[in-house]
């Protein structure tokens, strides 16, 4: 069984250390021979033509790395809230909420109507917040949520915190959060990559150079890169231009330095899946 396991988390990793393998290796050996697992001849080259964009990528990591902690913050306390809400059956109107959150799950109003309310109503057009509030909620995590809570949060604790007189809000503050860790933890993550990679909404709401995410921006790169291949001229000064930029190497570049940051956080949400796997189980 260990190898079994040992094989496949092999078969998990393996394509990302390819990836940073053909990010270190030299163009012209790719256009070569292709891509290999051991490279011809290990080169940095994809590394320093990223790094000359150093000032416009680490304002745009900046901003994405904001953009992910308070998103997060903000998603998982809207969420939390609200599915904690309709898990209790003491809260007369649980069903009317609960079918707003599906609802949505089936029906939405579509892309125009959702640009016309971002754009003119809540005027978030070159705002941070136009990369914030769009993600904030989601009807399916609210599911999620409210069926953790429905299950893992005893009613006879809370019966017992509102005989001694507290609050509801101190209830989901002190009762209810610490119980709910893992449920928590699983949307927070779910929520932070959602932020991470998320382009499309900087596509549609950002202009300003100085607030385009990270993903927005390595996508543009891409697309400079695809497109001076395509326009190169045979012989001419743009087909030099063109042999000195590192092309595959480079995507392979893009995809570790967006890559990279939310792998290395993923092992400090792993304990809470843990408890998530066996906060079901037995205990004689």
């Amino acid at each position: 069984m260990n190898i079994l396991l040992g094989a496949f988390s092999l078969m998990c990793i393996f394509p990302f250390i390819y990836v940073i393998i053909i990010s270190l290796s030299d163009e012209e050996t790719l256009a070569r021979n292709g891509y290999q697992l051991i490279p011809e001849i290990w080169s940095l080259e994809a590394y320093k033509y990223l790094w000359e964009m150093k000032d416009q990528l680490l304002q745009s990591y900046t901003i994405t790395i904001a953009i992910t902690v308070l998103g997060t913050i903000i998603s998982v306390l809207m969420i939390s809230l609200y599915a904690y809400a309709i898990s209790r059956k003491q809260f007369t109107y649980r069903k009317v909420f609960t079918f707003f959150a599906f609802f949505t799950m089936l029906f939405s109003g579509g892309l125009v109507p959702f640009y016309i309310v971002a754009t003119q109503f809540l005027h978030l057009r070159n705002s941070i917040w136009a990369l914030i509030l769009p993600l904030a909620m989601n009807a399916f995590y609210i599911i999620i949520m409210r069926t953790f809570f429905q299950r893992s949060v005893p009613e006879s604790i809370l019966e017992s915190a509102r005989i001694d007189g507290a609050s509801e809000l101190r209830i989901f503050v002190q009762i209810v959060m610490p119980l709910s860790l893992p449920g928590i933890a699983t949307i927070a993550l779910f929520s932070t990559l959602g932020y991470w990679n998320d382009w499309f909404n900087a596509l549609l709401f950002i202009d300003e150079p100085h607030l385009v995410p990270l993903q927005s921006l390595l996508m543009k790169i891409e697309n400079n890169i695809e497109f001076l291949r395509q326009n190169a001229l045979t012989g001419g000064m743009q087909n030099e231009i063109l042999k000195s930029i590192p092309q595959d190497a480079a995507k392979m570049a893009m995809v570790v330095i967006s890559t990279l940051p939310i792998a290395i956080a993923y092992p400090f949400f792993q304990k809470y899946f843990v408890r998530g796997l066996t906060i079901g189980g037995v205990k004689e």
